[in-house]
């Protein structure tokens, strides 16, 4: 039925959002400059307000960050399809401890997945915005 195939997309979607978010953190958290792979020429990145392009941009910004130690602490995951280039579209919430702070940061982070042409499965940042949540 198509309710059923729907739900199979959904969960095909939450895994797929599940799986790039658990990997992206786990690369940001322990070698930022490793993150180039996830990013391409195309990719835009605003931080903060911050808006650069291209993978080299992006990482070299993100590697620059006044921080020794970053942890996230995930707490939501919300993925859909965006029906361009067979992507999505995951939007983060969560915890950050930046170094010896006691007391996370709440942030907030949205990324537009785009599949790597014929590779199935695999999928390139297009768009990242990030905020802290402050205030």
């Amino acid at each position: 039925s198509r309710a059923f195939d729907r739900l199979i997309m959904a969960n095909d979607i939450n895994a797929i959002g599940n799986a790039f978010v658990k990997h992206y953190y786990s690369i940001f958290d322990s070698d930022r400059t490793q993150l180039h792979s996830l990013y391409q020429n195309q990719s835009m990145l605003t931080f903060e307000g911050t808006q650069l392009q291209g993978a080299e941009n992006i990482v070299k910004h993100l590697a620059g960050l006044k921080f020794q130690k970053v942890a996230h602490a995930v707490k939501t995951i919300d993925a859909q399809p965006s029906g361009v280039g067979a992507g999505l579209i995951v939007s983060v919430t969560g915890d950050l401890k930046v170094d010896e702070d006691v007391n996370p940061l709440k942030f907030a982070q949205i990324f537009h997945l785009v599949a790597v042409d014929g590779k199935p499965g695999q999928y390139w940042v297009h768009n990242d915005i990030f905020r802290l949540n402050v205030g």
